[in-house]
C-alpha cells in the first residue's frame, strides 16, 4: 500500500511539474506573450505599444507567470480552466469537445488496429494450432504497413477515396462516417506494430507445458490458440495503452489533413499561439487519459495472470527459437543501399524548371519534383540524414528504455507522462528551452522514443520474474545479480531488441512528421519528411514524387523486421549416398526324396 501511494505521489508530481513548465512557456522562450496573442488575433495589425500594454493588462501578464499559474490552478478545482487568450471563450467546453472527438476517433482506430493485428497473427495462430511452427518466418508485409507515414496514408485516402471516388467524406467532423478514413490512416500502422509484437510472443505461448499437455489430451487447436492469445496479452497491454494515448494526442497531422477538431490539433494550435489556458487544459487532459489507459492495462493484466504473477507460477515465454532467418534482410538492405548509392551520384539541389514534374525516365529514374529537381538524388542524399539520425536515436532509445525498464518504480510515472505528449508539443518545449536548430527534432523524438521500450521491458521483466525456473533458481541461492545477468536479461533482451528494430522506421516517421508540420528540416534540405511535405500538393498530378520517399520508408520497415530474425544463406540439400547392400545368393536347398 505504501509503494502504491508513493507511486501515485510520484506520478502526480511529474504531471504537476509538466503543467507548470507549460505555464512558463512564454517566459522560457523569452518572447512577449502579448505580441504572440496579437498576431494570433489579427495578423495584419501593427504591434503598437499601447495595444500590447492593453493586452498585457487584460491577460494579467504584468503580475508574472506564477500569479497566472496560481489563478489557473485555483479555478481548475471548480471545473473552470479559464478563458482562451485568443478567442475569449471558456476553455473547459472547448477542450471537452475536442476530447470527445479524439476519443471517438481513438475507439474506431483501435478497432482497425485490432483487425489489422489479427490478420497479421492469423498465420502464426493457424500454424500453432496445427503444431507446425517450426518453419515460421517473419514476413515483411506488416513492416511495410507499419512504415507507411500516417500523414501520407491520410492524404491518399482523402484524395482517392474521399474526393475522386466519393465513397466517404474526406473533410470535417459531423458524425461516425467521418471517422472511417482518419481511423484507417491511424489504425493500420498501429495495428501492424501491435500485430508484429503479438506475433513475436505467440510461439513462446504455444511451446509452454500447458499448451503441449492440452494438445496431447486432444484439446482442439482453436481453443489452444485462443488461450495462447490470452497468455500473450499481458506482455502487450502496456504498449496497447501507449498506442491508445498516441492515437489521441499524436494524431496531429491526420487531424490537420481531415480538419478534425481533436485534442492533438487543439493543443498544437494553442502551443503555436501560446494560448496558455487552452494548452495547459489540453495537456492535463492528455495526462489524465494516459493515467486511465495505464490503469486499465494494469487492471486487465492482473485479471488475466494476477494469481500466477503473485505465486511465481508462470512459465517463460521465450523458449522457442525466433523465426527462421532468411536472405530477405540482404535483399531489402541491398535494394535500399543501391537506391541510396545511385542517388548520391546526382545533385539534389540542381534546378531545371523546364523539367518540372517529369515522369520517371532513364534520365530521372524517380522523376522530378515541382522545381525540376531529381527525386532520386533527393531521396539518396536525404537518407544520410534521415537513416543515420533515426539509427542513433533508436540505439539511444533502446539503451535508455532497457535501463529504465529495469526500474519500473522510477520509469512507470515517466512513461505515463512522456507518452501522453505529442512529439510536436515536445518539439515546441525543446525549442523553448534549447532554442531552434537542426538538433531540435532529434531531441524531441529521442525524448519520447524510449518510453514504449521501457514499458515493454518492464512488462516482460515482471512476467519473467514470476517464471517457475526463476523461483527454483532463487531457491537454490542465486543472487539478484546472477539472476539479472544469466536469466532475466537473456530472456527479455531479444524481444525488446526486435521491438526496437520494428520502431526504427517509426523514429524516421516521427522525424518526417515534424518536418511535415514545419518543425524539422527546412528547405532546400533533402530530408524524407520534407520531401513528402513539399510534394504532397502534387500527389495527384505527380504521384512518383511522393511515392519515392514513402517507398524508401516502407523498405526500411521491411529491412528492420526481417533483420530481427537474422540472416541465413539457404544451402542446397546434398544427397547422402546410401550404401545398398548387395543381395547375397541364397544357397540352394536340395530336397532329397526320401
Amino acid at each position: 500500500m505504501r509503494d502504491r501511494a508513493a507511486a501515485l505521489l510520484w506520478r502526480t508530481g511529474i504531471a504537476g511539474a509538466l503543467v507548470c513548465a507549460i505555464g512558463l512557456l512564454p517566459w522560457l522562450t523569452r518572447t512577449d506573450p502579448a505580441l504572440t496573442v496579437l498576431k494570433a488575433r489579427s495578423a495584419e495589425r501593427d504591434p503598437d505599444p499601447a495595444v500590447l500594454a492593453d493586452i498585457r493588462a487584460q491577460l494579467g501578464l504584468e503580475d508574472g507567470p506564477f500569479h497566472l499559474l496560481g489563478g489557473w490552478l485555483g479555478g481548475l478545482w471548480r471545473g473552470d480552466a479559464g478563458r482562451s487568450w485568443i478567442s475569449g471563450d471558456p476553455v473547459t467546453p472547448d477542450v471537452l469537445r475536442a476530447l470527445g472527438a479524439s476519443l471517438l476517433l481513438m475507439a474506431v482506430a483501435l478497432a482497425v488496429a485490432a483487425v489489422t493485428a489479427a490478420l497479421i497473427c492469423a498465420r502464426t495462430l493457424w500454424l500453432g494450432a496445427h503444431r507446425r511452427l517450426g518453419g515460421r518466418r517473419a514476413g515483411g508485409g506488416s513492416a511495410v504497413l507499419a512504415a507507411l507515414p500516417e500523414f501520407l496514408t491520410a492524404s491518399v485516402l482523402a484524395t482517392v477515396v474521399g474526393v475522386q471516388l466519393g465513397w466517404l467524406p474526406a473533410l470535417g467532423w459531423y458524425g461516425p462516417r467521418w471517422t472511417i478514413l482518419p481511423a484507417l490512416a491511424l489504425g493500420l500502422p498501429a495495428g501492424a506494430v501491435l500485430g508484429r509484437l503479438l506475433d513475436d510472443l505467440l510461439p513462446g505461448a504455444f511451446a509452454e507445458p500447458w499448451a503441449l499437455a492440452a494438445a496431447a489430451r486432444g484439446v482442439p487447436g482453436r481453443g489452444i490458440a485462443r488461450q495462447s492469445v490470452r497468455r500473450c496479452l499481458p506482455g502487450l497491454l502496456p504498449n496497447t495503452g501507449l498506442f491508445a494515448v498516441g492515437l489521441t494526442g499524436g494524431a496531429v497531422a491526420v487531424e490537420q489533413i481531415f480538419d478534425i477538431p481533436g485534442l492533438g490539433r487543439t493543443t498544437l494550435q494553442a502551443a503555436l499561439a501560446q494560448d496558455l489556458p487552452v494548452l495547459q487544459a489540453g495537456t492535463l487532459a492528455l495526462l489524465l487519459l494516459a493515467a486511465a489507459a495505464t490503469g486499465l492495462a494494469a487492471l486487465t493484466t492482473r485479471l488475466l495472470i494476477g494469481p500466477a504473477l503473485r505465486d511465481g507460477a508462470l512459465p517463460s515465454l521465450h523458449g522457442p527459437k525466433p523465426p527462421a532467418p532468411t536472405l530477405q534482410p540482404l535483399a531489402y538492405g541491398g535494394l535500399l543501399a543501391l537506391v541510396i548509392a545511385l542517388g548520391l551520384l546526382r545533385d539534389p539541389l540542381a534546378l531545371d524548371t523546364g523539367e518540372r514534374l517529369q515522369a520517371p525516365s532513364l534520365q530521372h529514374p524517380f522523376g522530378t519534383d515541382a522545381l525540376g529537381r531529381d527525386v532520386l538524388a533527393r531521396v539518396g542524399h536525404g537518407a544520410l540524414d534521415t537513416l543515420l539520425l533515426a539509427l542513433v536515436i533508436s540505439v539511444a532509445a533502446l539503451l535508455t528504455g532497457v535501463l529504465l525498464g529495469l526500474l519500473p518504480r522510477v520509469s512507470g510515472a515517466l512513461v505515463d507522462t512522456i507518452v501522453a505528449l505529442p512529439p510536436v508539443l515536445v518539439a515546441l518545449l525543446v525549442t523553448a528551452v534549447a532554442g531552434g536548430g537542426p538538433a531540435t527534432p532529434a531531441l524531441a523524438v529521442g525524448a519520447v522514443a524510449w518510453a514504449p521500450l521501457a514499458a515493454h521491458t518492464s512488462a516482460l521483466l515482471r512476467q519473467e520474474r514470476a517464471a517457475l525456473h526463476i523461483t527454483a533458481t532463487r531457491g537454490l541461492g542465486a543472487g539478484r545479480r546472477y539472476l539479472l545477468r544469466h536469466e532475466l536479461l537473456p530472456a527479455v533482451l531479444p524481444p525488446v531488441v526486435r521491438h526496437a528494430l520494428l520502431r526504427l522506421p517509426g523514429v524516421a516517421l516521427a522525424l518526417a512528421s515534424l518536418a511535415f508540420l514545419g518543425l524539422g528540416a527546412q528547405p532546400p534540405a533533402p530530408e524524407w519528411g520534407l520531401l513528402l511535405a513539399e510534394n504532397q500538393p502534387y500527389a495527384e498530378r505527380a504521384p512518383w514524387a511522393v511515392l519515392a520517399p514513402a517507398a524508401a520508408l516502407a523498405l526500411l520497415g521491411a529491412l528492420a523486421v526481417t533483420a530481427a530474425g537474422g540472416v541465413r544463406v539457404p544451402r542446397r540439400k546434398r544427397r547422402v549416398p546410401v550404401a545398398v547392400p548387395q543381395q547375397q545368393p541364397r544357397p540352394q536347398e536340395w530336397v532329397g526324396a526320401g
